[in-house]
């Protein structure tokens, strides 16, 4: 076997493999700075993978084994620690965990290099605990308390297991201090950017995409344009689909899916990307600015890293329909000067390349 950046066996353990989003795009990354490195994740849906995840030896922890894991893989998560205590990592001189469930509390061989790349400590836990118990059952919030207190002392001391932690914004290396008083290096996630391109006929409508989740706020974006009266696209399904119908204006449209052209057309030809949520990172941002548009965006998150305030983007400062109007009609003295090529030139700096060089450059100063 082909030593890779210097080590001899790799393992990257990925929380769960269950689609292709974010942490997935990333992990992508990782295999392909380390290409013979085994893969451990708690359960696998291989038709849900991308043909570079199935490429590789993919491995699973016992809640692969139990009912229904693929679908109800989250109702397991207190038996996840003791899963990941189980993996035998002995002959590993590095390993990557990428946390965002639970994936960094393997424990490594004495003399392995750890590092975890996290896409945000468990939410759940720690500072959206009581947004998910106010979505839960009666019986999941009978539940909650004292499975998820214990959950949250073992996520604390876990993080002890870690050498070296990477954080793939600002918002989440203050998240991983304030959660587990550890410092992290910042590298940003890798978008593609040169997927996307600038065209020269701009309509008029605005843009929002997203799943219809409550923590995305599609609601914002539906409610603020209502108002409005002005033209928007909203690209996305989910559990709030039919609510946001039954309140929206005629001016608001719902295209429920889009494939990856007409997701490209969408952003080249929207007036500007309205982004409502609070996110880790926030890959969307970043997709508008290198279609050569700009953002309107709550200003909280992962977005104050790719998003030029004044320049690429203008953001609004509560999660609240005034804020959202307010910001909406104060865009057109903004768009007089807004310059696409800047846009374009500070999404660039999220690249594939930018991540695969940030990233070997903290496995390099954590040796």
């Amino acid at each position: 076997m082909a030593a890779m950046h210097g080590f001899r066996r790799v393992a990257i353990i990925h929380y769960w493999l269950v689609g292709m989003r974010g942490g997935e795009r990333v992990l992508e990354r990782l295999i392909g700075l380390f290409p013979e490195a085994d893969i451990f994740t708690h359960v696998y849906d291989p038709a849900a993978m991308s043909a570079i995840i199935r490429g590789q030896r993919v491995r699973t922890t016992f809640i692969a084994k139990l009912p229904a894991a693929t679908r109800l893989y989250q109702s397991y998560l207190p038996l996840m620690p003791m899963a990941l205590e189980g993996l035998d990592l002995r002959g590993y001189d590095l390993v990557i965990s990428s946390e965002s469930g639970p994936a960094k509390g393997v424990i490594a061989a004495p003399d392995a290099l750890h590092l975890c790349y996290c896409h945000s400590p468990m939410r759940y836990l720690w500072d959206q605990y009581h947004v998910y118990r106010d979505a839960a059952s009666p019986l999941q919030k009978l539940m909650m308390p004292l499975l998820f207190h214990g959950l949250r002392n073992w996520d604390v001391t876990s993080a002890a297991r870690v050498d070296s932690f990477v954080a793939n914004s600002e918002f989440i290396r203050q998240r991983i201090h304030r959660a587990w008083h550890r410092e992290a290096r910042v590298v940003h996630p890798p978008v593609a950017v040169d997927a996307f391109a600038p065209v020269a006929e701009i309509s008029d409508s605005f843009l929002w995409v997203g799943q219809l989740v409550p923590y995305k706020r599609p609601d914002l974006a539906v409610d603020a344009f209502t108002r409005l009266g002005l033209p928007l696209t909203v690209v996305g399904s989910g559990g709030m689909e039919k609510d946001l119908k039954r309140r929206a204006g005629a001016n608001i449209r719902f295209v429920p899916r889009l494939d990856f052209a007409g997701l490209q057309h969408a952003y080249a030809t929207a007036r500007a990307l309205i982004f409502t949520a609070e996110e880790d990172f926030g890959i969307v941002p970043v997709e508008a600015n290198a279609s050569g548009r700009p953002v309107i965006a709550y200003g909280r998150g992962g977005v104050t890293d790719s998003i030029v305030p004044g320049r690429t983007g203008l953001f609004f400062a509560d999660q609240s329909v005034d804020a959202l109007v307010a910001a909406v009609e104060a865009f057109p003295a903004f768009e007089r000067d807004f310059d696409p090529a800047a846009a374009i030139a500070n999404a660039a700096r999220f690249s594939p390349e930018r991540f695969d060089a940030g990233f070997l450059e903290a496995v390099a100063c954590a040796r």
